[in-house]
């Protein structure tokens, strides 16, 4: 009988000793929230940008004129002789390949197939009795080290046939 009267006894002690635990509530209600208004962010901070609309426009200002309206020349020689060499290989004779009509491109990049070692390794080649070492000596390093990674990579990782012994 004695340990029930002392459960009964705790659980008196408990509730009346017990207060509630209290959240602080920042905003009860939303309507308080709303009524006071939007929450000031930056104050005193003007911003510079001009938020007002579409147009960057000062009222009262005249509104800004409209470019007049000029046709394009569809018939301006880069656009009329644009594609006239892509078939040149399939009509023209034997004698002249396409890589040769690629005049705007750098001599080391005409014609040339392969990956991207190989492609170094030949722009090296053709400039290097250039006066392109001494002129632009950043590139040339950068192009030596591309060499020198792009050797190391491709003896690590690539995979080779097996050997005819």
């Amino acid at each position: 009988m004695s340990r029930i009267s002392t459960i009964v006894q705790t659980s008196i002690n408990f509730l009346t000793n017990w207060t509630p635990r209290l959240t602080t509530v920042r905003y009860r209600y939303h309507a308080e929230k709303i009524a006071r208004g939007p929450l000031v962010r930056r104050y005193g901070y003007e911003e510079k940008i001009i938020q007002g609309g579409l147009l960057p426009r000062i009222k009262g200002a005249p509104k800004l004129p409209m470019p007049e309206y000029r046709p394009k020349d569809v018939w301006v020689e880069k656009k009329a002789l644009f594609g006239q060499n892509d078939y040149i290989d399939i009509l023209g004779n034997e004698k002249l390949h396409p890589y040769r009509l690629l005049y705007n491109v750098p001599s080391w990049l005409r014609g040339v197939g392969g990956n991207e070692y190989q492609v170094m390794l030949r722009k090296r080649k053709m400039l290097q009795k250039t006066l392109y070492p001494v002129a632009r000596p950043t590139k040339w390093n950068e192009l030596e080290k591309r060499i020198s990674y792009l050797y190391r990579f491709l003896n690590r990782k690539t995979k080779t046939g097996f050997s005819q012994q």
